[in-house]
């Protein structure tokens, strides 16, 4: 039987992150990563929009994202003269219809409080700004002029990979199937091949998966997979100054390259967990609510061409679609890092940091995550997050 100080259940960029930030906040002890899917193939951090916004109703979360983007800005001094994962600095727009500007407002404050560049701007300040945009039914916007935009999911993800084969981290291929636990502890996993390891400390960061690796320990996660459709179109007007734009009604765009990208209309009322096997976008929420929403907000979009498409699952936490950080308080060598409800891989490296900092020095010293802490759950007390797209 195998043994390690800490197993890490999830490959991808939270546990990806964990791993690498543990190094480098000092810890000297065996890293086990164990991934499922090592080529990434259905992995939420591969499938997703891949961006980044400072635009959250909650402090907590534009400080985890802030951190993030300290980390960009500096991918060549902690990686190497090679690192490059695309950032594209141009910006979120979200939009507010009559019944949403308040709300808009409120959280305004927040990242203004925070530091964030963000303007919040009128209809008719709006159309003048993007010529390209309908302002009808729109009170308000918010405007990230900087810190905010969209990157190479993949490259980022290799970027953590390669660096840890220089940091002595086992990296594993398989399944967990079980946790062992005794009493207040958990002691081991074991993986659907049978080999058994024994842990000193079994971090979640399993991602869509995170509830059921939870369960495992006896554990109660409320996060599932949600699958989400992203379609691909071409269009004849190419805007240069368009960021990544969120519709009042969840329907988000933004440019990819030569093309653009889309999704956003999936109804959450009544929604459940998704098949685990099913990665087949829905073709039927373009036809009917994407591209009607696109044509009335951006005229020029009432004639395009439909690409491809994918679809993929992200972990949603029922509760309140945020973040769970954090020890268990009962059994505290089970870390959770989980729930991030779509926006885990912009968070995931200030977690990576934060988780760090307390397995190695006993306390958060960078971004304070107690507030993300597991004990919420328990009390069905939630730390609801207004802005998740």
């Amino acid at each position: 039987m195998a043994s390690t100080d800490i197993v890490i259940i999830g490959g991808a960029i939270v546990g990806a992150s964990i791993a690498w930030f543990l190094r480098e906040e000092g810890f000297a002890g065996s890293i086990a990563l164990i991934e499922r899917d090592p080529q990434f193939t259905c992995s939420a951090t591969t499938l997703s929009a891949a961006s980044i916004r400072q635009q959250f109703s909650i402090a907590e979360n534009i400080r985890l994202s802030r951190f993030t983007l300290g980390l960009f800005r500096e991918l060549k001094k902690r990686f190497g003269d090679d690192a490059d994962i695309g950032f594209r600095e141009k910006g979120y727009l979200i939009l507010a219809g009559p019944e949403g500007g308040s709300i808009l407002e409120a959280n305004h404050a927040v990242q203004l409080a925070e530091g964030a560049d963000i303007v919040l701007e009128d209809a008719e300040t709006l159309q003048k700004r993007f010529a390209w945009l309908s302002a009808k039914g729109l009170s308000a916007g918010a405007y990230g002029r900087s810190g905010e935009g969209w990157f190479d999911a993949h490259a980022l993800l290799m970027l953590f990979r390669k660096a840890l084969k220089q940091r002595n981290v086992e990296m594993i291929t398989g399944e967990v199937s079980s946790i062992r636990r005794e009493g207040d502890r958990v002691t081991g996993v074991t993986l659907a091949d049978g080999e058994s390891i024994d842990a000193g400390l079994v971090i979640n960061a399993a991602g869509p998966n995170a509830g059921r690796v939870a369960a495992f320990a006896g554990l109660v996660l409320p996060v599932e997979p949600r699958k989400r459709s992203v379609f691909v179109f071409e269009a004849r007007e190419r805007f240069e100054d368009m960021p990544l734009l969120v519709d009042p009604s969840g329907v988000w765009v933004r440019p990819e390259g030569s093309v653009y990208i889309t999704g956003g209309a999936e109804n959450e009322d009544g929604e459940g967990p998704a098949d685990p096997a099913d990665f087949d976008p829905d073709w039927s929420l373009f036809e009917e609510v994407v591209w009607p929403t696109l044509a009335a907000r951006i005229p020029a979009f009432e004639a395009i061409r439909p690409g491809r498409a994918w679809a993929g699952h992200y972990e949603y936490n029922t509760l309140d679609q945020n973040a769970v950080i954090g020890p268990h308080p009962e059994v505290q060598n089970f870390v959770f890092a989980n729930g991030f409800s779509g926006h885990g891989l912009q968070q995931a490296p200030a977690v990576g940091k934060a988780l760090a900092e307390l397995i190695v020095h006993g306390a958060y010293r960078t971004v304070d995550c107690s507030p993300f802490a597991w004990q919420r759950i328990a009390d069905g007390r939630p730390f609801r997050e207004l802005n998740v797209i």
